[in-house]
């Protein structure tokens, strides 16, 4: 075989390799059809967490690789603004009480507040590094944000001045808030648990090990039925538990590389925004019986996403790759 053929036939393979990497559905998905795509022509490495505006239907992403947020247009499917210098942004929440667009930055944890109108920073919190998972509690006005070495920081959100701290064993991942429980659940990977933490005593009451798998770093909540999504890499499974016990419910195989879960208490779905290249999709069957009902391609380590319930949509964040520039894949819930 001469140098020419040899050289035709890796072109080709690694053509398909990328066709692969970014698989698309050869037909829409009756569950999740993919209704838009939109471009962010200007974000290159990888991307963090999502929040939305439902008043402008705006949705604003955390850029970590691009050090930026990124303002996109749901309305008009546009790429609209860009907050350039920050450093590793990695969560954000919307606060629409304040217009106020809450960020995380990995890089030297200081949280940003930005106002949501004129993209001016109104002041910034220092946490004592990476921080990350952020979360608002609406009803108390208050910013919850997973930091450092083990702590979650809370923040009033009218003053933005931190108010308490609570200290963990190792760094938190994602955290749900529990307001009917009065508890806060927390992804702790480096240790392989969850621990939960009393609102009021604002102090950590006990420690679940998981031992059906590790790396343990989305989670979802279903407060209605008292149970607990986790997802976890290694092995690649969606543990469920029993949010007042701890118990194991059940440990079921998904895609690889998970970093977004939500469940949808409208139709009892569960989505699994997985770096590996897929949606996966659980049906609650009861409270103890899940089934995988269906895994959509998306892209590659396309892993992170928002549910939005107030337009039945689900968002998911595709970083830029050696065959497509960094989008937004819009996906439309079928109930």
């Amino acid at each position: 075989m001469n140098q020419l053929n040899i050289y035709s036939i890796a072109i080709t393979l690694f053509s398909f390799c990328l066709q692969g990497c970014n698989a698309q559905p050869s037909t829409q998905s009756k569950t999740l059809p993919l209704i838009s795509t939109i471009a962010l022509p200007a974000v290159s490495g990888r991307i963090d967490h999502l929040a939305f505006d439902p008043v402008s239907q705006r949705i604003f992403v955390a850029a970590l690789g691009n050090n930026s947020i990124e303002v996109v247009d749901l309305k008009n499917n546009k790429s609209i603004h860009s907050f350039q210098n920050l450093s590793e942004p990695q969560g954000i929440v919307f606060i629409q009480e304040s217009n106020t667009i809450f960020v995380t930055n990995g890089g030297n944890g200081v949280c940003d507040v930005f106002n949501a109108n004129t993209f001016q920073k109104i002041t910034a919190i220092q946490l004592p590094g990476d921080a990350d998972n952020v979360r608002y509690d609406s009803i108390n006005k208050k910013v919850y944000v997973g930091y450092g070495n083990g702590g979650i920081a809370i923040i009033d959100a009218n003053t933005f001045k931190q108010v308490a701290d609570i200290k963990l064993q190792g760094h938190p991942e994602s955290f749900q808030l529990d307001i009917a429980a009065k508890k806060i659940y927390v992804n702790v990977p480096d240790k392989q648990q969850v621990e939960i933490i009393d609102w009021d005593k604002q102090i950590v009451i006990d420690r679940w090990k998981l031992t059906a798998a590790k790396s343990n770093f989305p989670m979802a909540l279903d407060a209605a039925n008292h149970r607990l999504f986790i997802g976890c890499r290694h092995p690649a499974k969606l543990l469920v538990l029993d949010a007042e016990t701890g118990k194991l419910i059940t440990a079921i195989d998904t895609d690889s590389d998970v970093d977004d879960i939500f469940y949808n208490p409208n139709n009892g779905s569960t989505y699994l925004s997985c770096g590996g290249g897929y949606i996966d999709i659980f049906k609650q069957e009861t409270a103890n019986r899940y089934t995988l009902i269906e895994k959509i391609p998306s892209r590659s380590r396309a892993r992170t996403s928002l549910f939005i319930p107030q337009s039945n949509r689900l968002i998911v964040a595709s970083p830029k790759s050696f065959s497509s520039g960094a989008a937004l894949l819009v996906y439309g819930i079928k109930n």
